[in-house]
This record gives structure tokens, sequence and C-alpha cells, in this order.
């Protein structure tokens, strides 16, 4: 039987604590804790944060699940992250569907209402792809938005994730199917 080859991203990454990601600007990417359950149950209460996800947040009690959720996702390379400015939580950034084997990862977001506009996503997703790419050996992140979501479109594009192409009825929102952008970064790019 063929040897299978060995995997791209070492997995002792992920079975350590997530780490605190910080930035000479202030912005500091960390793991989320209990505390934080109220603002992201405020961010979920944002129509376009609701308009762009299937999830909903009923409760704080239910947000707090998430958090545990998310942090048990870590082991397998799938992280979130609060993103704070000045230690106020000013938005969300997250690797999913990691693939240790492959070296692929893609990368998700939001930002607070009260923090558009302060480049908060772009300057969070330069944090985590240099991370990702320097420390960890990410050969690839993928980030996948609505073709309608013009805001995650001009995120991607002044983080340099370039445009590759239309994935059709690939992304599920809370008005039906909508085909997705698929940009991608490269470790060499």
């Amino acid at each position: 039987m063929p040897e299978l080859m060995s995997a791209v991203v070492d997995s002792a990454t992920f079975a350590a604590n997530q780490p605190t990601l910080a930035a000479a600007d202030g912005l500091t990417l960390r793991p989320w804790s209990d505390a934080d359950a109220p603002s992201i149950y405020e961010a979920f209460q944002d129509p376009a944060i609701r308009h762009w996800h299937v999830r909903t947040a009923e409760s704080i009690e239910q947000v707090r699940r998430w958090i545990v959720r998310w942090r048990s996702a870590w082991s397998s390379g799938n992280g979130q992250w609060a993103v704070a400015s000045d230690g106020e939580v000013a938005g969300r950034i997250g690797l999913r569907q990691s693939d240790l084997t492959e070296g692929v990862t893609e990368l998700a977001y939001w930002t607070l209402p009260a923090w558009r506009g302060h480049s908060i996503a772009p300057r969070a997703a330069n944090m985590v792809a240099r991370w990702a790419f320097d420390d960890v050996g990410f050969d690839r992140i993928e980030l996948t938005h609505s073709v309608h979501n013009l805001p995650s479109c001009r995120v991607a594009a002044k983080c340099g994730f370039p445009f590759e192409g239309t994935l059709r009825g690939a992304g599920r929102h809370s008005d039906g199917r909508h085909d997705m952008h698929l940009h991608a970064r490269l470790r060499t790019d």
C-alpha cells in the first residue's frame, strides 16, 4: 500500500492553546471568552450580519455554547478570534474548514456596525494570513462571500486575495442560496 504524504501543517500548533495575535496599531486578536457573549449576541442582531449568515443568536446563553464549540474546534485547525481594538470587541475573524494535510484553510469575518469603515476586517485578515502562512505553514487561504456582499469583496481585494471565480449556489443566506465569489492567497504571493 502506498504511503500517504505527511501533513503540510504541523498539528502541534493546534494542540497548544490558541494564541493571541497583536499588532503595533492596537488591534488584538484573542480567543473568545464567556464575557464576550453579549458582544456576539449584539453582532447577530445587526441586520447586515444576520443577512450574510444562516446562524441566528436567540440568546446570550446560546452564544456561550457557540464559544464552547469554537474553543473545541481549535484542535482541528479551526480558530475563532475576537477582534479587539483598544480592548473593545470590534469584530470576529476565524479559520474554518481547515485541511492540515493539504495546507488549506478558509478565512471568515464580520465587523460590528460601530467599527465598520475603520479597516478592522482587512487588518485582522492580514494578521491571520501572516500568522497562518509564516507561523503555521498553510499554503493556501481561501475566502468566500456572496456575490452580493460588496463590502466583503472589498476586504478580499484590500488584503491581496485575488478573485478566482464564482461558485454557483454555494452559500446559504437568510434569503436563500447565493452564488459565492472565491478569492484566495497563496503563501508564495
